[in-house]
């Protein structure tokens, strides 16, 4: 990468993290594209270059946030510790992510990465698939060595089950209130609901 490219990419990033924090404070969640120029020192001309139109940098904001929580959740895969201490520190990524954005820009994500396309799929299942198919699986595979998922559930179901969960939560009656739950969501979904003997 030249330096010209480079300056690009920083400037690109400066312009989401700016466009993230004003968004994240603003009450209904509207920016103008000239607080964000001011507040990246981008011109608001370069920004246009960049992203097209308000709405493509607005997607770009939610892909950014996303993309960090899902960095941050592939290094936490990564360090290989056990499947009940990796899954702990999913969770309580999870909830750090959530505690970073307001309600407004949660509930605005949602609809964003929830949108079905014209496959029926939403743009968060298609994210999933692509993004996560082999880290997931991974994950699965270290759970059944571990002994805490069952040798009877195969790599389809698993996926399928993680997909129709996902799904289940793009319904807007479910997400806003399945915020409050992570931690307990998490545990269900290894632990089932019945009590330890």
């Amino acid at each position: 990468m030249n330096g010209f490219e480079r300056r690009t990419q920083e400037n690109k990033k400066r312009v989401l993290k700016a466009a993230f924090e004003l968004m994240n404070v603003s009450e209904d969640g509207n920016v103008t594209v000239d607080e964000i120029a001011k507040h990246s020192k981008v011109g608001k001309t370069t920004i246009f270059n960049y992203f097209g139109s308000k709405d493509n940098l607005v997607r770009e904001v939610y892909k950014f946030f996303l993309s960090e929580a899902f960095s941050t959740a592939k290094e936490i895969l990564d360090e290989n510790k056990s499947f009940e201490d990796t899954l702990t520190e999913l969770t309580q990524n999870k909830i750090r992510n959530l505690s970073k954005i307001n309600d407004t820009f949660y509930k605005r994500m949602m609809e964003y990465i929830t949108e079905k396309g014209d496959d029926g799929l939403s743009l968060m299942m298609r994210t999933y698939a692509q993004d996560n198919y082999s880290i997931m699986l991974d994950f699965f595979h270290r759970g059944r060595k571990e002994g805490k998922i069952d040798l009877k559930y195969s790599d389809e179901f698993l996926l399928l089950f993680f997909h129709a969960l996902v799904e289940g939560l793009s319904h807007p009656d479910i997400y806003e209130k399945a915020i409050n739950y992570i931690e307990e969501w998490s545990e269900v979904v290894i632990k089932g609901i019945a009590p330890n003997k």
